[in-house]
């Protein structure tokens, strides 16, 4: 299957000017590598666009110089626009298909948990990559993993249970977790405690002291002598 690709031109401005660029519809890159002058480079943001939906993380993509022959390179880092998120810069690196490169590689849960649809609880990823190592066309753009081990909340699926495909090399420890299950939080109303014998035990008593003509003396009032005559 053949790769996808980007018709690019070499770029001459550069700085705070390529954003005359960006309002014409051309988006600015550069290439670079092991041995290799970094090239600024223009492309139409459109194609790039196509491009990037069908071509995700770890993507390698031929680049056409003018009209020259195909330069292998990755993905290696987008800039977009804080609000937007539309691409504002794009570097590629140049790669040698036959040296194998260690990357970061997004894990992608399939499957259904047990914990999840039948007991309520949340998946929670405990990874979101791994890294393995591979030649530039191995390289895979996800890993998957199976969450139907997860029946209780105590299960745990770890990196030993990815699907690693042929050429590649994992390199996070099989043993890191990936994801687990964590119960339905409950939420709890507390009430005040009455305790109903000290009312009434409080009641009776100004009652009794009612019935006996007896007032109750004033907070803080004391009571007083008349001195004793000499």
């Amino acid at each position: 299957m053949s790769r996808p690709s980007l018709n690019v031109r070499e770029r001459s401005v550069h700085g705070k000017h390529v954003s005359h660029l960006r309002r014409e519809g051309i988006l600015p890159g550069v290439v670079y590598g092991p041995g290799l002058p970094s090239q600024p480079i223009e492309f139409d943001a459109h194609d790039f666009e196509a491009l990037h939906r069908v071509a995700g993380r770890n993507a390698l993509v031929d680049l056409h110089l003018h009209g020259g022959k195909p330069q292998p390179v990755l993905l290696q880092a987008i800039q977009e626009h804080p609000v937007t998120r539309r691409p504002l810069h794009v570097d590629f690196l140049a790669v040698n298909m036959e040296e194998e490169r260690t990357v970061d590689v997004a894990v992608v849960p399939v499957g259904h948990s047990e914990a999840v649809d039948r007991m309520g609880g949340v998946l929670l990823h405990l990874r979101d990559a791994v890294q393995v190592r591979a030649k530039p066309a191995d390289l895979p753009a996800a890993l998957e993993f199976d969450v139907t081990p997860l029946i209780d909340f105590e299960a745990v699926v770890h990196a030993s249970e990815l699907h690693i495909p042929p050429g590649v090399t994992l390199i996070t420890p099989i043993e890191e977790a990936l994801a687990r299950v964590q119960p339905p939080r409950r939420e709890e109303v507390f009430a005040p405690p009455v305790v109903e014998g000290e009312v009434a035990a409080e009641g009776e008593a100004a009652a009794e002291g009612a019935a006996e003509g007896e007032a109750p003396a004033e907070a803080g009032q004391a009571e007083s002598t008349e001195p004793a005559e000499e």
